[in-house]
């Protein structure tokens, strides 16, 4: 569909923007703050532990991009239909991340662009950067990046799988030619590498199949800006967006930023992003409570799976 127009420039912009609106500005929240109680409609929960706000939040800083890519991979095919040919030859570390290089060969008399989607490495969604314009009949060398800002957010030190999609469409018209199974490569490490995956907090959400996990407030100049750090499992067989609804901080409507697209039997560490302005409006210089509830639907067809119910969560 023609939805995709240029899909790496837009996310760049949107993250750019995005980076501004929230990032600027001082809510006065100042270090993170754990969740000190939780409820929601249904049922009242106590707090039972206390757990640390941002996991590991230095040793994640210190952690070294080379850590992350310190593997390597065989050469292997990864798509060949439609007189389209992409073949993985190697994997390095760059500037931004972990860089998968790819050699694309177009044999269709239409110039095409690839990109990638649904990311994932190790079990967890991951960003990505990639897109890579081939004339007809053209060959390009070209990377795909995961990016080291969202590996260590998860917890990623070393890369033993990667699993994503492409989706190649005309590079004149826009028009779809096709989106992939996805694919999965397998590093030197894959055997050997056991990835944990970091739950603790305050269950959200645990309900069909969809578990959210609170993991406390960030810190205004943390990665994430002001918000509410959360570790999401999605153990159902379809692939699933998550957003927030009706949030409110204090007691006063904020908009918030939070959608993350998580796809069948993956994790991913997410936040719902509060704007400083927004904050800053409403005299709000250190954050006690906020309210919310999530809105979970199919990723492909946005039919909606459920909503949960409204959840309160004291800091």
């Amino acid at each position: 569909m023609k939805k995709r127009l240029k899909l790496l420039t837009v996310v760049l912009c949107l993250t750019f923007f995005a980076a501004m609106a929230i990032g600027s500005g001082s809510t006065g929240s100042g270090e993170g703050k754990e969740i000190s109680s939780v409820s929601n409609e249904s049922e009242e929960k106590e707090e039972s532990s206390k757990e640390e706000v941002i996991s590991k939040e230095a040793e994640k800083e210190e952690t070294s991009a080379d850590d992350a890519t310190a593997v390597s991979i065989e050469e292997q095919v990864l798509y060949d239909e439609n007189d389209i040919k992409i073949t993985a030859t190697g994997i390095e570390d760059g500037w931004l991340g972990t860089e998968l290089k790819l050699l694309i060969e177009n044999n269709t008399d239409q110039s095409i662009t690839v990109q990638a989607k649904n990311a994932n490495v190790n079990g967890y969604m991951v960003t990505t950067m990639m897109s890579a314009d081939v004339a007809a009949g053209k060959k390009a060398n070209d990377l795909l990046t995961f990016e080291t800002s969202g590996l260590k957010e998860c917890g990623i030190d070393s890369i033993a799988t990667m699993e994503f999609a492409f989706h190649i469409f005309d590079a004149e018209s826009w028009d779809d030619i096709v989106d992939t199974e996805m694919i999965k490569i397998e590093t030197s490490i894959a055997e050997s590498y056991t990835q944990t995956y970091d739950d603790s907090g305050e269950v959200l959400v645990d309900s069909n199949g969809i578990k959210i996990v609170g993991k406390g407030l960030s810190a205004d100049d943390s990665f994430w800006g002001p918000g509410v750090i959360l570790y999401i499992e999605n153990n159902t067989d379809q692939d699933v967006t998550v957003q927030t609804r009706d949030v409110s901080v204090n007691g006063f409507m904020t908009e918030a930023s939070m959608s993350e697209d998580i796809v069948a039997g993956k994790r991913a560490i997410s936040a719902v992003q509060f704007y400083s302005s927004d904050l800053e409006e409403n005299s709000i210089e250190d954050i006690t409570d906020v309210e919310l509830y999530f809105h979970i639907f199919d990723l492909e067809s946005w039919e909606d799976i459920f909503d949960s119910d409204v959840i309160s969560i004291s800091f």
